[in-house]
């Protein structure tokens, strides 16, 4: 420093100011030490955030390749996306490959539909889903049908043999008469595609030929869409003309003559039966004589009531009608899909049904569908006054469906279904009880119509689903916008949070 005299000098230290250069050279040694330390464990932590990000990220990528039937969990109420054990049996039974065209213009694909297909691919190696787009190919539906195809729509296509699956048949539609406007009520996407698939894979559809010439019931749209849905061909038959029920009948049809069958068809029909054949009988109340037609059924054991079938317990009738039946179900083969659960059957103006006395050994007879004890049968309907149980009535309990089987030795065996009444099988009707008595209608010709174990041309009964549950919709831009920040956004936090603690480490 400069003295008074300008000159510089040097001043002297006292003990107590003195620098240790030990303890600095320590301290600088300790801090190199703690830095060390710090930058250590900072590294330590971005190596650690890496690795759970690597990890993520490849997680990601396996659990995408994973079958969609594992990777997601069906959790709506109607099991929308999930197969049944029908489609599981005729996938799991596939020795030929089925491919299925999903004919979609891109982005605008249904999301129901997509996933949907992507179980049936899960489920077989035979199964080949590709999409289609009209935009791009525009003449390849013509390959297989010269109608128009909708958006959405699948072709099932199986060597020569095609089948085209509307969008509009695997959507159900009903009015809803207090909006007046048409809701979709309910998806048929597995049971329109499934038949398709049973469709192309069969080289012989079974053949229901129809009875006609006695003024039969016609049957109605919604009837005939489930017959052909189960892949069974519709054929009529006069017997007048023709020498016997065809060989190649899978199931004879008589569906309510309102005039007699002469004797000759009578026979020709018991004649069929005999040989190991297969009937789907309906009647219904009529005051003309029919000794023919009642003679085929009475050649199995059974007969109808007189009159019309009333109830006399409220459980078992709606609308304050004691006509329109709500009979119980009973256990067996061709209920097994409507009595285990809390389904109805509903069914009008029906006859009981009686089982003979002294019917051959080899006959049986079992109840389908039955009254309550408290039923009767009106007999005088001409001069009824009342649908309260008056004295000549018959007392119930009565059957108003049966089935009926004959075991003809080596392996052959009659089948008989018989229903007291046609309204069973009534479109509106039908859809008082959503469709039960379809599906009752779908297990009777499945039962009647089915054949060997290993053929696949058994029939195809998978009711439709009800989209009456309530759904999250999720946008296309919210869609993009959650992939991005699950894929992107929540790693780069992740990132940003570990280098900000090491940081913070870093300056201690």
């Amino acid at each position: 420093m400069k003295n008074s005299k300008g000159k510089f000098s040097i001043k002297k230290l006292s003990p107590k100011k003195r620098i240790n250069i030990k303890n600095i050279i320590n301290n600088i040694k300790e801090k190199r030490t703690q830095n060390k330390k710090i930058l250590r464990h900072g590294s330590y932590s971005i190596g650690i955030t890496a690795v759970v990000v690597a990890i993520v990220v490849v997680l990601n990528l396996v659990v995408q390749e994973l079958p969609s039937n594992i990777r997601e969990i069906d959790l709506s109420s109607e099991k929308l996306y999930t197969i049944g054990d029908q489609t599981k049996d005729v996938l799991d039974n596939l020795d030929k490959d089925v491919e299925l065209y999903l004919i979609a213009q891109e982005g605008t694909e249904n999301s129901d539909i997509q996933r949907l297909l992507e179980r049936y691919e899960d489920r077989s190696s035979h199964i080949k889903v590709e999409q289609k787009d009209p935009a791009v190919y525009p003449t390849f539906t013509q390959q297989y049908t010269s109608d128009s195809v909708n958006n959405n729509s699948v072709i099932v296509v199986c060597g020569d043999k095609s089948r085209v699956v509307n969008y509009s048949d695997m959507y159900e539609t009903s009015i809803n008469y207090q909006t007046y406007t048409q809701e979709t009520t309910a998806f048929d996407g597995e049971g329109q595609i499934t038949s398709a698939i049973n469709y192309v894979i069969s080289e012989d559809m079974p053949i229901l030929y129809t009875l006609e010439g006695h003024d039969e019931v016609s049957m109605g749209t919604a009837m005939t869409e489930t017959i052909q849905k189960a892949n069974i061909e519709i054929q009529s038959l006069n017997l007048l003309t023709q020498e016997s029920v065809p060989d190649d009948a899978a199931c004879l049809l008589i569906f309510s003559p309102s005039k007699d069958l002469s004797e000759d068809e009578a026979n020709k029909v018991i004649d069929y039966l005999e040989k190991g054949g297969k009937a789907l009988i309906l009647s219904d109340y009529t005051e003309e004589d029919m000794p023919n037609f009642q003679s085929v059924l009475e050649n199995y054991g059974v007969q109808t009531v007189d009159g019309i079938v009333m109830e006399g317990d409220t459980n078992h009738y709606i609308s304050q009608n004691p006509y329109y039946l709500l009979p119980n179900i009973e256990s067996g083969d061709v209920t097994s899909g409507l009595s285990s659960g809390s389904r109805y059957v509903l069914m009008a103006l029906a006859q009981g049904i009686q089982k003979m006395d002294n019917i051959r050994d080899s006959l049986n007879i079992e109840s389908i569908l039955t009254t309550s004890d408290s039923a009767y049968s009106k007999t005088d309907l001409e001069n009824m006054q009342t649908m309260e149980k008056e004295s000549g009535d018959i007392d119930g309990p009565f059957d108003l469906g049966v089935s009926i089987t004959e075991d003809l030795g080596g392996d052959t065996e009659t089948k008989i279904v018989y229903f007291a009444t046609s309204t069973i099988f009534d479109d509106t009707i039908d859809s008082y009880v959503s469709g039960a008595n379809y599906e009752l209608l779908f297990s009777a010709l499945s039962w009647l119509c089915q054949t060997d174990e290993d053929s696949n041309t058994s029939a195809i009964s998978i009711p439709s689903k009800s989209l009456d549950t309530s759904s999250l919709t999720i946008s296309a831009a919210d869609v993009s916008f959650w992939s991005i920040f699950v894929t992107a956004v929540i790693p780069v936090c992740i990132l940003l949070a570990g280098f900000g603690i090491w940081m913070k480490r870093r300056k201690q």
